[in-house]
């Protein structure tokens, strides 16, 4: 066995506790990595931290590499950074990132983990899952040159597309959030912005990520005829009301939804080729504006209740190891 480690549980809802691990000596075609840092990702993990995975969707929401099983206790998380200690020759002493857990040590499969490139900072490298989902909702949402777009809810999902999306060609781009304080991050990422109510209409795609009945309804309002919705937002239990009736029909609408477990058909690419391409992505330095905060491993418990609760506002909090 390697020297102990220590992970982040859930030993019930709504409390968190560091404990130690054990962790085994590699295989022949694994890895043994050092976090640097981690990121919660924090609409997901504050779903989990309050126990509000419905029981129907705890399979399909089982991270990679998890521990336990919902509601607790479980060990979940999925924005790993790290440097490999003991590996083949090609990883040895390189940055890493992984589908991994909060933990301090641990013994992956070498297949697991995706080479950052030089130029991404560690810390920024964190967000390459959320940049990933991003980079799924573009290919679901196929944006066209010239179009009139609109991203619904500014969080690290919706922004990260607004990112992307910045760089299309002719693009009319607004960013749509009901905190007038989005309004910095999308300047930084060369997006417009609006409130709900002063949102430009007429789009041809709105991309709709603020996880409330409200913004899906604006989003399907935002519309010109035939366009359509990608619907990213995970609403846990919560059931969603939208106005089906009204315009709905009659304008021809689509809402789509996007989910980052699966690629679109057609699209000739495989998980390994969209989880790099995401990690090419972070090179931009844009992307540091999604990094609202630091802390230390140990305050990880208090960081996810604080964020749960809403005294802790953040985009995404970057979790620094010793």
């Amino acid at each position: 066995m390697t020297d102990e480690a220590y992970a982040f549980w859930l030993a019930e809802p709504g409390r968190g506790e560091i404990r130690p691990v054990a962790v085994p000596e590699p295989g022949p075609d694994e890895v043994l990595v050092r976090t640097l840092h981690t990121g919660v990702s924090r609409g997901t993990e504050t779903l989990v931290f309050t126990g509000g995975v419905p029981q129907s969707q705890w399979a399909a929401m089982r991270a990679p590499f998890q521990q336990g099983d919902f509601p607790a206790p479980v060990q979940y998380g999925y924005l790993n950074v790290g440097v490999v200690e003991q590996g083949p020759p090609e990883l040895l002493g390189r940055t890493v990132f992984s589908l991994y857990t909060h933990q301090t040590r641990f013994v992956a499969p070498a297949s697991a983990v995706t080479l950052v490139p030089d130029g991404v900072p560690a810390a920024r490298a964190v967000l390459a899952g959320t940049v990933e989902t991003a980079v799924n909702a573009l290919w679901d949402a196929r944006p066209l040159v010239g179009d009139r777009v609109a991203v619904v809810g500014a969080g690290m999902v919706g922004g990260c597309a607004a990112a992307m999306l910045a760089s299309f060609p002719g693009v009319r781009l607004q960013l749509v959030d009901v905190d007038e304080g989005r309004a910095e991050l999308a300047a930084r990422l060369g997006a417009g912005f609006a409130l709900p109510g002063d949102a430009l209409g007429d789009c041809d795609l709105v991309i709709h990520a603020s996880a409330t009945s409200a913004g899906l309804t604006r989003s399907l309002e935002l519309l010109a005829p035939e366009g359509t919705v990608v619907e990213l937002s995970w609403y846990g239990d919560r059931q969603v009301s939208v106005p089906l009736g009204e315009f709905f029909h009659s304008r021809r609408l689509t809402v789509r939804g996007s989910q980052v477990g699966g690629i679109v058909p057609g699209r000739r690419r495989t998980y390994a080729d969209r989880l790099a391409l995401s990690l090419e992505l972070l090179a931009d330095d844009r992307f540091d504006a999604f990094v609202t905060g630091h802390s230390p491993f140990a305050d990880l418990p208090d960081v996810l209740r604080r964020l749960a609760d809403g005294s802790l506002p953040a985009l995404c909090h970057v979790i620094d190891y010793p």
